[in-house]
């Protein structure tokens, strides 16, 4: 009990570690925005400008407001969560690429503005784990995504142009991105979810195809293998009159 409680304990832990760091991080940027009066928003991501490049590596750090971030902050807990619990062995791949994909297509495609937020990595996370439950028929999967979804609100209008000062463009592109790794993932991560009844009709057909093997040895046994009569030792015998 004690080492199945400690796996548990462990596990729980590798989920929760990185999610509320990153989460901690991003408020501490606002919080130090605040206290000094300074925006950081410059250090958003500006397309096709080479010093805009720089916000592919702090654009999901960096929020406009507490509303902003207070919206964001939830959603991406529990999606980074479900990463770190479904996918732990490529978590941290799941989150770089995610990462670093979305941004460097904003860079190349978005409208020339400063974009910042962790929404685009929200949208990626939300549709790596609802294409994997997709993919993998994992209801637990859907369910977290739905769960997202609902709380974020109208989630799925957002990868339209419909509010001029919103980045679409992160989260299609964080969209994007989820879909490709959803789909390079696909064999890592959890199976789907079988009841008792399927796992009877396997065990059965395992039996009946153990009986069949068990069987097709025996007859081959019992007939042996045929030798042909040319392949038979001649033995002669040599008689000797008595002198």
């Amino acid at each position: 009990m004690e080492e199945s409680e400690k796996k548990y304990n462990s596990k729980l832990f590798s989920s929760l570690f990185f999610p509320i760091v990153f989460v901690v991080a991003i408020w501490m940027v606002k919080v130090v925005e605040i206290t000094f009066d300074v925006s950081f928003s410059q250090y958003g991501i500006f397309p096709r400008k080479f010093e805009g490049l720089i916000g592919v590596l702090f654009y999901p750090l960096i929020h406009s407001d507490f509303n902003h971030l207070i919206s964001n902050s939830t959603a991406l807990f529990l999606l980074s969560v479900g990463i770190f619990h479904f996918y732990r062995p490529v978590a941290y791949k799941i989150y770089f690429w995610t990462y670093v994909m979305s941004g460097i297509w904003i860079w190349l495609s978005a409208r020339e503005s400063f974009h910042i937020g962790a929404s685009g990595l929200i949208y990626g996370f939300a549709t790596f784990i609802f294409i994997s439950g997709i993919i993998r028929k994992n209801t637990r999967l859907l369910a977290l995504s739905m769960l997202v979804i609902f709380l974020y609100g109208g989630m799925v209008w957002g990868i339209f142009p419909i509010r001029p000062g919103m980045s679409f463009e992160g989260h299609l592109w964080g969209s994007i991105a989820g879909i490709i790794l959803a789909f390079y993932y696909k064999e890592i991560g959890p199976k789907k979810r079988k009841y008792s009844w399927e796992l009877e009709e396997e065990l059965e057909a395992s039996m009946e195809n153990q009986e069949a093997e068990i069987i097709s040895e025996e007859v081959e046994i019992e007939q042996g293998p045929a030798e042909p009569l040319q392949n038979q030792p001649t033995i002669k015998y040599v008689f000797k009159k008595k002198k």
